[in-house]
């Protein structure tokens, strides 16, 4: 079952043409003009422009540069977070996030050592602003989110559910619907469900703790939960998060600049990070 989070053109579109984007761009190895980069993606320049200025609010010609395979060392240059500031300032979880409240909490770990047992997950489909999206959720709040464009739908049904593999799976969107409007930026709260090991728990906290349009690095995180040993520790834990967007593992760079990895794919953190940075400039 879908659930169109627009009521016209579906917000997934928008990332289609994102993705075909990047993949001319990249090809291309320098700025392409509006002109050619619509051609390439056979629209009209006048279709182009509207479709990025509805999905990231600037220009296609502004917008280019947030894609461009270098945008994460500009970010890490001019966006770094010191996450000790960004907690102090209160941009923890129960702060602000993607312009919307959003409120967790943790499962303990003798109930995450259950791996499930006795937990009732409904799960549904979307389509968001990065295309289609899996939701998982429990009655305290959204357990999974993960986006499918670059995985598939099945291979991201089985990730999801092999985390938890003693729980109980019920296909039931509308139980989750009011979560994800707030998710995506139309209205309410986003109540969270941390369903983790406690290391992986505070890794994916330090994660709520970076704003949007701002970037951290591994060995950050690492250095803000006590652990500055631990950088590799921390990539794997950052891999492991299974809530992709609230919970901003698309925010981890590498200290070198590089884009590190990301579990649903590369394309989909670049064009994360692109909308982000663009909306944050523009604003």
């Amino acid at each position: 079952m879908d659930t169109r989070m627009s009521p016209t053109e579906p917000e997934g579109y928008h990332f289609h043409v994102m993705r075909r984007a990047l993949d001319e761009i990249d090809a291309a190895g320098a700025g392409l003009t509006l002109d050619d980069l619509a051609a390439r993606l056979k629209m009209s320049p006048a279709h182009f422009q509207r479709t990025f200025s509805r999905w990231v609010g600037v220009s296609p010609k502004a917008y280019q540069q947030y894609l461009t395979l270098d945008n994460a060392r500009r970010l890490l240059a001019n966006n770094f977070t010191t996450l000790g500031a960004a907690h102090e300032a209160g941009l923890s979880g129960a702060g602000r996030l993607h312009d919307l409240f959003v409120k967790w909490e943790a499962m303990s770990p003798g109930d995450y050592a259950k791996a499930g047992a006795g937990l009732e997950i409904a799960w549904g489909w979307f389509e968001g602003p990065f295309g289609r999206t899996l939701a998982m959720g429990t009655d305290k709040g959204i357990c999974g989110l993960a986006f499918a464009e670059e995985t598939g739908d099945a291979a991201a049904m089985a990730d999801l559910r092999g985390r938890w593999p003693k729980a109980r799976f019920v296909e039931a969107p509308e139980r989750l619907e009011g979560w994800m409007a707030a998710a995506f930026g139309q209205s309410g709260e986003a109540s969270l469900y941390l369903i983790g090991a406690p290391f992986q728990i505070k890794v994916w906290e330090a994660l709520l703790a970076v704003p949007s349009g701002q970037v951290t690095t591994y060995s950050e995180i690492a250095r803000f939960i006590g652990h500055p040993k631990a950088v590799r520790a921390v990539g794997t834990a950052v891999g492991r998060n299974p809530v992709s967007w609230l919970i901003p593992c698309h925010r981890a760079l590498r200290k070198s600049g590089g884009l590190g990895g990301y579990h649903w794919g590369l394309p989909v953190k670049r064009a994360l990070l692109a909308w982000e940075a663009a909306r944050a400039d523009a604003g």
